[in-house]
């Protein structure tokens, strides 16, 4: 392997995003570099001023095909991969002159496929084939060519090349790791773009870095966080517009996104408060300030250092209640400019205006394990009251139905073993995360305190035995929500039946493990 500096004699220029190229070919052009380029760059290029050597010119080939095949020419490719210490005798009986850096990046593909209107022959002729071809022969040759694909890298170039120096083999090697990352994500856009199966034989994904983090879930752990080159889910936390406030942090993230899910599952004007990725109050209704102040007091202990989500435009009047507590993040569509001012008073107060709110797009989630990747549709599966099998004597009337469809929808984004009590619309008390139903059941019933009386349970999956119905007895609980499907339903029935509770069974689980 050759790891001396390489100065760059003769340079391949041919680029779709023409940032900063103007630039670079006049500081190549400035060191006596000869450069041959192709298309809309040696355009570019020329109308510049600087001197361009077209690519016919060298395979002694015109551009054919509107374009198709240009650059795929032993003149060019042998031109790239030769090893000069090794084929040099070949090269000179074939007239291929060394190309010392190639300067590529391709088609835009994925913006391309993310227009409303695209069709099938469009996304074709974005797929570019002579590009990536170059940016591989490059970067398999790192001993002695560099390749470039990011403009900005330019800048580093331009650097060696005005200080006269050759360009390292360290610097080589990374350029010559992101040429195949930037190829290998571009395939894998193509991939997925064309293949029909939800779960193919093999799947891969790409992802771009947005930003590095303070640290991870603890200060020991380093990390980083990284965005879909294709946003097609509606809005996200990565997406968002920040107003102002810290950076957001690992936690920040995940609990940010959690808060989303949840308020996804509503229409009606909403309020999520979130912390440690479960929800700890959750309210609808009609007028924004008051589904607020409802889900911030269904558990103001919690919602300390929490996340507060609005699914409509946080006005002025709901900025000045916020104000008065301690929270980390604040979620909207959008906001008053009043608001922004009132909650610009709180400086370390995330502020993040997420656009257009819509129900959670169908699609898949990932969970990495070891040694591989879990994969699983998202549990956007909607309950409506036709739905729903009441199986008990005492039966609920519509209003009660209604209560109970709001908390299941909480619920599915509860940390199982979940536990849910709601009365109006609102949370009251939410066991998450349990290893026992019953304890789950325990913890809600704590947080609820005095507000039991007319409350609705929902449960995210079967009760195995009664023992948690018993304890709801005396509680003021007159309706519960369930999957049923436990070989001891009957016994949980007749509990039910014993206390005067109505109950309702989903026939669908709505476990969230992780």
């Amino acid at each position: 392997m050759h790891t001396e500096p390489i100065r760059v004699k003769r340079a391949l220029v041919s680029v779709s995003d023409k940032t900063g190229i103007v630039e670079l070919g006049s500081a190549l052009a400035n060191q006596n570099v000869e450069i041959i380029s192709t298309g809309g760059t040696a355009k570019a290029l020329k109308d510049a001023g600087i001197p361009i050597t077209p690519i016919n010119d060298v395979t002694g080939f015109p551009e054919i095909m509107d374009g198709r095949v240009k650059t795929l020419h032993p003149k060019i490719h042998g031109g790239i991969l030769g090893l000069r210490d090794v084929h040099a005798d070949t090269a000179e009986e074939q007239g291929i002159g060394w190309i010392d850096l190639v300067v590529c990046n391709l088609y835009p593909f994925a913006a391309t496929i993310q227009r409303p209107d695209v069709t099938m022959d469009e996304a074709l002729e974005n797929i570019d084939i002579g590009g990536p071809s170059m940016i591989r022969s490059a970067a398999k040759n790192v001993g002695w060519v560099s390749v470039v694909v990011d403009p900005e890298d330019y800048v580093g170039v331009i650097q060696i090349l005005e200080q006269g120096a050759g360009i390292s083999f360290e610097m080589r090697q990374h350029l010559s790791a992101k040429a195949y990352a930037h190829t290998a994500a571009y395939d894998t856009v193509i991939a997925n773009y064309f293949n029909p199966e939800t779960f193919p034989a093999e799947c891969s994904f790409t992802y771009k870095k947005s930003m590095d983090l303070r640290y991870g879930e603890n200060p020991h752990q380093q990390a980083a966080v990284y965005e879909l080159p294709i946003q097609t889910d509606g809005p996200n936390i990565l997406t968002a517009k920040i107003h102002q406030g810290k950076k957001l942090s690992y936690n920040n993230i995940a609990d940010a996104d959690a808060a989303l899910a949840c308020l996804q599952e509503f229409e009606a004007p909403a309020c999520v408060v979130v912390k440690h990725a479960n929800p700890c109050g959750v309210a609808v209704g009609t007028d924004i300030v008051d589904v607020y102040q409802r889900a911030f007091n269904a558990d103001s202990l919690s919602a300390f250092g929490g996340i507060i989500a609005l699914n409509r435009t946080c006005s002025a009047a709901v900025a000045e209640e916020i104000r008065k507590v301690f929270v980390e993040i604040v979620l909207a569509p959008a906001y008053e400019p009043e608001a922004l001012d009132i909650l610009a008073k709180k400086k370390n107060l995330r502020v993040l205006e997420l656009g257009e709110i819509t129900r959670r797009a169908v699609g898949q989630e990932f969970k990495f394990v070891t040694g591989g990747l879990l994969v699983q549709d998202k549990d956007v599966h909607t309950l409506k009251a036709g739905d729903l099998k009441v199986v008990t004597n005492e039966k609920p009337d519509e209003t009660t139905l209604q209560e109970l469809l709001f908390a299941w929808q909480v619920t599915k984004h509860v940390k199982s073993n979940a536990i849910l009590l709601a009365k109006d619309k609102t949370t009251v008390g939410i066991g998450a995360g349990q290893v026992s139903r019953v304890d789950a059941t325990d913890i809600a019933v704590r947080k609820a305190g005095d507000r039991m009386q007319g409350a609705v349970l929902a449960s995210d999956a079967f009760f195995p035995f009664r023992d948690s119905i018993d304890k709801l007895a005396g509680t003021g609980v007159k309706a519960i929500i369930q999957p049923g499907g436990s070989i001891r339903d009957e016994e949980v029935i007749q509990a039910c039946n014993e206390h005067g509770i109505a109950m309702v069974f989903t026939g669908v689980r709505s476990f969230k493990h992780g």
